[in-house]
């Protein structure tokens, strides 16, 4: 117990701390730089800045959910997510920095706040766990398609990037419907949406 709680530290030290690193190409890496405007790189840069806190927060409900989580599927599915969700960070990461933004200053509190909600969730049981997993990675996808309706269209790079994300958000929820995860009532998602705009507009300037 000692030996993993020591792994998990490590782990949230890292994912707010330090620069995450991908395996799979970044993608629109190889599209040319848009000609933004400085509103416009500015305004992308702010959405990015948004992605990149919900793979934080990602981060952090994908391992409080597997600290408390008692079946061992549940728990490989949990950290394959959250080793996906890496990645993700980091191609967020590298597009704030390319459009000479900054990462959110709240991120150590936005990691803190999700590893408690997911520990919470994960302790109603795997099924109730995987319900709120699912249901997480479908708000997360309406999120980034509705971004793909914010950003400047000749932004291909950060429209590349969103694009991706979506398809594995996608994936994810998926998978954790098949490993049993159950619908969660409809006033918990209403209050998760609720959430989610509070985390959303405060991302954007802070």
């Amino acid at each position: 117990m000692i030996d993993a709680l020591i792994l998990h530290v490590d782990r949230a030290l890292r994912t707010v701390f330090v620069p995450a690193r991908t395996v799979r190409p970044v993608p629109g890496q190889a599209l040319p730089e848009s000609d933004l405007s400085d509103a416009e790189r500015r305004h992308a840069a702010a959405l990015m800045r948004i992605n990149h806190v919900g793979e934080i927060c990602a981060q952090a409900l994908y391992q409080g959910q597997a600290l408390v989580s008692r079946d061992a599927r549940v728990k490989h599915a949990l950290t394959k997510a959250a080793d996906e969700e890496t990645e993700h960070l980091a191609w967020t990461e590298s597009r704030i920095a390319e459009l000479g933004g900054r990462k959110s200053l709240l991120n150590p509190l936005w990691y803190g706040g999700a590893l408690t909600i997911g520990v919470f969730a994960g302790k109603f049981g795997d099924a109730w766990n995987l319900g709120f997993l699912a249901e997480t990675e479908r708000q997360v996808e309406s999120h980034l398609k509705s971004h793909l309706d914010r950003l400047p269209e000749t932004d291909l790079r950060s429209r590349a990037i969103v694009d991706q994300m979506a398809i594995d958000e996608i994936e994810h929820a998926q998978l954790a419907t098949e490993l049993g995860g159950r619908s969660l009532p409809p006033l918990v998602c209403a209050a998760m949406r609720a959430s989610s705009r509070v985390m959303t507009s405060t991302a954007y300037w802070v």
